[in-house]
């Protein structure tokens, strides 16, 4: 949902982006107001909540925090000295009021201008399109640290050295799921009884709250279906069966494969008469049902109601299920009734395939970018894709994105070029910041998603979101999937924000630890921090022109 609010001269506008879970700010002041101007105030109204100034963690030079519980001072007396801002604490289905002012006197006594008011709602996550819901991941920020200081003390104790996060306390599994898992379970849950099917293929099946729910729709007499990872000697395999004991062997079947069977979706089907199965919906995404992929890792839920959609998923699963042994037949099947045809409107793509035509097509995808790209990506790239996502020099092209693996584009690239980090972890704690907690981890596996939006800011974005690595492997070996939707504005908005939000917490800290920062710069008491906002040739004063809809 996109809302766009301008004074009476369209000197001052701002325009706000909501999310599932967040709402964008973006905020663009006139060359000719921007003398003293020393940020922004900006005070939000969250459903039937008392207004509140939202907070900045910087202040001016020699300021104390005024929270010092939070390390934070209201943004009416440390104004925010960015053009965008975003706020990621907002319940699904929430109204938003936001009410943006314009700062001018001086550090030692701000002064609230002009302001604009406008209202947005995020995402409610009810069944119906597409809709997707992003887990908090980043088990470092701030506001873990400050919300559950607890936690630490509890896992400190010897006992509680491998306490899995299942037997967690529940606020903090639900702080970090953030709706994920919620969503996950309800989508199983509407396999209500025998009138219904669930159609499961999985890499990674562990998590107990799933396994117990596919137990349940089973036993509502949901016909109930797995396909899941299979290899000789492979505790993946090992870790599969387990959980999967109590679902009936006929109802069961392991993809025999030497590479990965690394799906992550189900199908919700209506049952006809004789067992025939009428898809309705489907629930992909990059979230495997692992303690690791519901809390840890960055990832995402996608759900589609459409039922296109959902039967293209129906007929990869039928194919497999007949023959889970046969991964060239699998092969031969994609190549002949799933030819690579992302221009449309939805383009539900697979794999493995021959050709690699795939991988060209990302390539073109995000070649065809003429305003800004965002990405998400987990592992190591082809050429002709990174080539893609670093661009050609002085192309006008805004790119953020996060890699989980280092590449030759890793790192922040201050010119036109491009603009970029990678996760970075950090030693020791920064401003609250605690260490990255990689306790169960397989590997630096911080970001999983993998995911990319061209043209966010425009009316016609395109977005790529799927279990797809985006690697040859994935194109040619792996059982993988993959979403390309075209002109939804308000999907672009949900992706958009939490690939935006992974980016700045990593960029942070990516810079944190180049920098080898001590302490965090404090405000600009005086309009020089909006130089570069306003230097013609700078990224800045792109991001700011283009997220304000100029």
């Amino acid at each position: 949902m996109r809302v766009l609010v301008t004074n009476a001269g369209d000197d001052f506008r701002v325009k706000a982006y909501a999310g599932t879970s967040g709402v964008l700010l973006a905020m663009d002041v006139d060359a000719s107001r921007r003398a003293g101007l020393l940020g922004f105030a900006i005070e939000q109204k969250e459903g039937t909540k008392e207004w509140q100034w939202l907070l900045n963690s910087l202040t001016f030079p020699g300021r104390a925090h005024t929270l010092e519980k939070w390390a934070a001072t209201p943004s009416n007396l440390a104004p925010i000295q960015k053009f965008r801002w975003a706020d990621y604490s907002i319940a699904p289905g929430t109204r938003c009021r936001y009410r943006v002012h314009l700062v001018y006197g001086s550090a030692e006594r701000p002064e609230l201008g002009e302001s604009l008011e406008l209202a947005v709602t995020t995402d409610d996550g009810k069944p119906r399109g597409h809709g997707v819901v992003f887990n908090r991941a980043v088990a470092a920020s701030q506001a873990f640290g400050r919300k559950f200081p607890e936690l630490d003390a509890l896992l400190s104790r010897p006992e509680n050295k491998d306490l899995p996060i299942e037997k967690w306390p529940a606020a903090p599994r639900d702080w970090l799921q953030n709706g994920l898992l919620d969503r996950l379970l309800a989508f199983i849950a509407r396999a209500k009884d025998s009138t219904w099917a669930l159609d499961i293929a999985i890499y990674e099946y562990e998590l107990k709250a799933i396994a117990s729910a596919v137990r349940a729709a089973h036993r509502r007499g949901a016909q109930v279906r797995v396909l899941y990872h299979g290899k000789a000697g492979d505790e993946q395999t090992v870790q599969n069966e387990a959980a999967l004991k109590s679902i009936p062997k006929a109802k069961k079947r392991a993809r025999l494969t030497s590479k990965i069977f690394h799906h992550k979706y189900i199908v919700l089907s209506k049952l006809g008469r004789g067992g025939t199965r009428t898809p309705r919906a489907v629930l992909c995404g990059s979230t495997n049902f692992t303690e690791n992929g519901v809390y840890r890792q960055a990832n995402v839920v996608h759900t589609a109601d459409d039922k296109a959609v959902a039967a293209d998923y129906l007929a990869l699963f039928e194919q497999i299920w007949a023959a889970p042994g046969d991964v060239a037949a699998t092969r031969a099947w994609i190549n002949e009734h799933n030819p690579v045809a992302p221009a449309g409107r939805i383009w539900t793509g697979f794999s493995p395939r021959s050709g690699g035509g795939d991988l060209a097509a990302f390539a073109d995808l995000i070649n065809g970018a003429k305003s800004d790209l965002l990405f998400a990506t987990a592992f190591a790239l082809p050429e002709p894709i990174l080539d893609a996502l670093l661009g050609k020099a002085n192309d006008q092209v805004l790119r953020y994105g996060i890699q989980n693996s280092a590449s030759r584009i890793t790192g922040f690239h201050a010119d036109r070029t491009a603009e970029f980090t990678t996760p970075a972890l950090l030693n020791s704690g920064l401003e609250g910041w605690v260490k990255e907690g990689l306790r169960g981890q397989r590997g630096n596996l911080l970001v999983h998603l993998k995911a990319i939006v061209t043209d966010f800011t425009t009316d016609h974005p395109v977005i790529l979101s799927g279990s797809h690595n985006l690697s040859a492997s994935a194109s040619s070996g792996n059982d993988e999937n993959v979403l390309v939707i075209r002109g939804d504005t308000d999907l672009a908005d949900r992706y958009g924000l939490e690939v935006l939000r992974f980016y700045e917490h990593y960029r942070f800290r990516y810079y944190a630890k180049l920098l080898k920062l001590k302490e965090a710069k404090p405000l600009s008491p005086d309009d020089s921090w909006a130089d570069a906002y306003y230097r013609r040739g700078n990224l800045k004063m792109l991001s700011r022109l283009r997220f304000s809809g100029r």
